[in-house]
């Protein structure tokens, strides 16, 4: 019986000798002066660590543009977007809830358009680049609602009467100086063509909306856009279209079929009453 409580107060003696050992002064089986080593090489080491990482990403820093993206090869041609941002516009004329959510985020998209707030902008002339290479602040050229027309708002884009307007607009891409007359075209995908309006006219994309400088230098930039009034027929409700639009009249490519939207976009409507 005292064989097993000796046993028993040894084995308790050892782990406490273990966590601190006062006959020799080690904590967790080494001294103090052994400890504060091994804290004095890992301070070392992940000094040097940390120092070396910073500089290394210093260095990097230095060989980048805060402006401009150094690789740019992979959207050197930009897609095209719509607005309302859905490839399937359905709604029923009758019920004025079911356009009313494509009407509200075309308002919303054509807030920073309005006439009074680009007044403010430069009048720049038609058909020639805006470069501002040498200026540190960007100008940004007046692109203003009204030039919009029919589709500017005035009468909920003609959702309410069945002749509904698609905004188009291409992707920013910094530096970008489109080449020839760029313009948007669209097209229904069916034997019978469908007659279309377009503002500004011909779907005329500017150059003097070119090139852009990027979103810090371009604080104030807006971008051209074309609105595609849908001229619907009697004969066009209840039933599904699909609706192709390309840039066209320039060099950007439109014809990737590895990227559905490189210089193009697709989208469904359909309306019923």
């Amino acid at each position: 019986m005292a064989n097993k409580e000796e046993k028993a107060d040894e084995k308790q003696s050892s782990w406490k000798d273990f966590f601190y050992n006062p006959r020799t002064g080690e904590f967790i089986g080494r001294t103090a002066s052994s400890w504060a080593l091994i804290f004095l090489f890992y301070l070392v080491f992940y000094g040097f660590l940390a120092g070396m990482f910073t500089l290394t990403m210093w260095v990097m820093l230095q060989t980048l543009d805060e402006h401009t993206p150094t690789y740019r090869d992979r959207v050197a041609n930009p897609g095209l977007m719509i607005r309302p941002r859905s490839l399937e516009i359905k709604y029923n004329l009758s019920i004025p809830q079911e356009y009313s959510k494509y009407v509200q985020p075309l308002e919303l998209f054509l807030q920073p358009y309005n006439d009074s707030l680009q007044e403010a902008n430069e009048a720049c002339p038609e058909g020639v680049y805006f470069e501002q290479d040498d200026v540190e602040v960007k100008k940004v050229c007046q692109f203003k609602r009204s030039v919009l027309g029919h589709c500017s708002g005035l009468d909920d884009f003609g959702y309410s009467k069945g002749q509904p307007c698609i905004l188009v607009k291409m992707n920013r891409v910094i530096g970008l100086k489109p080449q020839g007359d760029p313009c948007i075209s669209c097209k229904a995908k069916r034997e019978a063509p469908l007659q279309m309006q377009y503002f500004p006219a011909e779907g005329k994309l500017d150059k003097s909306y070119f090139p852009y400088y990027g979103k810090k230098l371009h604080a104030q930039y807006v971008q051209p856009v074309v609105a595609v009034k849908l001229m619907l027929m009697e004969e066009d409700y209840n039933s599904e279209l699909t609706v192709e639009c390309k840039v066209e009249g320039s060099n950007l490519l439109n014809s990737d079929e590895r990227d559905k939207f490189l210089g193009r976009v697709m989208f469904r409507v359909s309306v019923s009453k």
